[in-house]
């Protein structure tokens, strides 16, 4: 009884955590991985930028005219939309 007890648990915390973080987890790497010049992204800490250079462990960001930055590749939150597609469409 109580190792069938034990086993259900240990199945509950595998379906509603662990599983879903993995899931997440490689969803993140993929996005990383999918970095390229050109591609407006957004970091952790909120700066927008795209990026000019990157290699395995570092991404240079334009974050205005003359200003860039490194960042780790790991500290990219995610792509960014570009403002155009976000507003909405324009009646006449």
């Amino acid at each position: 009884m109580q190792i069938g007890m034990l086993v259900a648990m240990f199945a509950v915390f595998y379906f509603l955590i662990i599983r879903p973080q993995r899931k997440q987890q490689l969803e993140r790497d993929e996005m990383l991985k999918a970095l390229r010049k050109g591609l407006v992204v957004r970091t952790n800490g909120g700066i927008r930028g795209e990026i000019v250079e990157i290699d395995d462990r570092e991404v240079t960001l334009r974050i205005a005219e003359k200003t860039k930055i490194n960042v780790l590749r790991s500290a990219i939150a995610g792509p960014e939309g570009s403002p155009a597609a976000e507003e909405p469409p324009k009646k006449d």
